[in-house]
């Protein structure tokens, strides 16, 4: 990793993300600009709304005179923000201001915003993985099943709040796994020839690198090279929450029913596939396509790193 100074840069600050609603952002803007600064760096802080935040994002990545792309917001932002970055060979560095703030949990941040601030501004230049999904980078989780089907669920809530929204998941959540359903795919890996692996299933997910073990399901390291894939049978309500339970935990591995697995390319199949179907990716809930190919790509993404993590 290299240490840098006197790097021009833009920060793009969605205020509508779940952690950024309930501060004074303009003030925090004042805070970022003032902690880079004092680092040597000129930062431009940009506040958008998320109707926004795409437009803003790429007028960051056409910016010649900037080589460094921050932005503040949930997994869905910091994921456009990096999609961005390794097109343009921007430098990355994240702020965690959304609900879970998975992706900033695997770069070794604090989840206070302003410690967060004061690691990145000390930090150095290295670089990630990133994993793609039909072309379509992603730095935490291409997910089917379970997951895009609790996003549409909690759509049946109201909530106003980080904690509100937190609640309406956990509802969410209870609701499909009382409920189960399954779909069928074919699965390939480098050690799975096409068509061999065809399963009922009710959550197939492909990570950035493999989850870490004791906490929420996120990467400990962003730099092994991998994609983790992670596939569930069609369960009982009972088997649900405790699979539930135990992603939440990080117990995973403890768990008979997940079938884990790491490669560098996976491609699944999707066969009869309801109508409208939905994956998530980094958060936000897209359409399914019948064939998806993902791979990892090692060292890719350039970033802003803390001095003191090892990822």
């Amino acid at each position: 990793m290299r240490s840098r100074s006197g790097m021009r840069g833009v920060a793009i600050l969605n205020r509508q993300s779940g952690g950024l609603r309930k501060i004074d952002v303009d003030g925090f803007a004042g805070r970022l600009r003032a902690a880079f600064a004092e680092k040597g760096h000129q930062i431009v802080p940009r506040l958008v709304n998320g109707s926004g935040l795409s437009n803003a994002l790429e007028a960051a990545g056409a910016d010649a005179s900037s080589e460094l792309l921050i932005a503040a917001g949930g997994d869905g932002t910091l994921s456009a923000a990096a999609a961005v970055a390794l097109r343009t060979g921007k430098v990355l560095g994240v702020l965690p201001g959304g609900t879970m703030n998975l992706v900033s949990r695997s770069f070794g941040l604090p989840q206070n915003i302003d410690e967060a601030l004061a690691v990145l501004a000390a930090g150095e230049e290295g670089s990630i993985d990133i994993a793609t999904a039909n072309g379509r980078p992603f730095l935490h989780e291409f997910s089917v099943g379970l997951h895009p089907r609790m996003v549409k669920t909690r759509e049946n809530f109201d909530y106003a709040s980080r904690f509100g929204k937190m609640v309406a998941s956990l509802r969410a959540l209870l609701v499909v796994a009382s409920r189960p359903k399954g779909f069928t795919v074919a699965v390939e890996t480098d050690a799975i020839d096409s068509g061999h692996e065809r399963d009922r299933a009710s959550l197939v997910a492909v990570s950035n690198n493999l989850y870490g073990e004791g906490h929420l399901p996120f990467a400990d390291s962003l730099e092994e090279g991998v994609l983790g894939l992670y596939r569930v049978g069609v369960l009982a309500p009972r088997h649900n929450l405790r699979l539930t339970k135990d992603m939440i935990l990080g117990k995973w591995r403890e768990n008979p029913d997940v079938a884990v697995s790491t490669s560098t390319h996976v491609t699944l199949h999707f066969e009869r596939l309801p109508n409208k179907p939905h994956c998530i990716i980094d958060g936000e809930l897209l359409p399914l396509e019948p064939r998806v190919a993902l791979a990892i790509h090692p060292g890719a993404l350039r970033c802003l790193k803390p001095r003191t993590a090892e990822l």
